[in-house]
């Protein structure tokens, strides 16, 4: 039977996770980014730090943080690795086409599989809890795009997402 091309398969074709045992450990990161659309009420009221339920972006962070630690939990395949790095800046952002809220989130590690799953993982939570602390405020809140940017390391090495 010849080797299967996708390597979450097995020979039978039965989702496997895959064997990094024979994998080198190096040093990998990744950076992921979420957008949320909010009205210009919930922006003034981000900006003023009087959102009813309290400061969205803080709560966003460490929720995006909590999330990184998480993802083999969430995503079946996805290795338990040890993070060893995280960091995410939730910010504001407002210009004439309205305001929307940026969750970039980065995670490094020294493993022997990446952390684009935990970067896109954080990211998506991140603009999750966004959503949940606004929606009182503003229903039509909503996750733009969740993609990632950059990943570095390991054996297909550096790449970025084209502009």
């Amino acid at each position: 039977m010849t080797e299967n091309p996708l390597t979450h398969l097995n020979e039978r074709g039965e989702a496997r996770m895959v064997d990094v045992t024979a994998k080198d450990v190096t040093t990998r990161s990744a950076t992921a980014r979420a957008r949320v659309t909010v009205s210009d009420e919930v922006a003034g009221l981000l900006l003023s730090g009087d959102m009813p339920k309290g400061d969205a972006l803080a709560v966003a962070r460490i929720a995006a943080i909590q999330a990184t630690k998480r993802t083999p939990d969430l995503i079946p395949l996805c290795h338990p690795i040890a993070v060893h790095g995280v960091d995410v800046d939730v910010t504001l952002e407002t210009a004439d086409a309205g305001a929307f809220v940026q969750v970039l989130a980065t995670v490094r590690t020294a493993d022997r599989t990446g952390v684009e799953m935990e970067a896109l993982t954080a990211a998506a939570v991140g603009a999750l809890t966004v959503i949940d602390m606004v929606k009182g405020k503003d229903r039509s809140a909503a996750i733009d795009e969740v993609v990632l940017l950059e990943k570095q390391g390991g054996r297909s090495g550096h790449w970025v997402r084209e502009a």
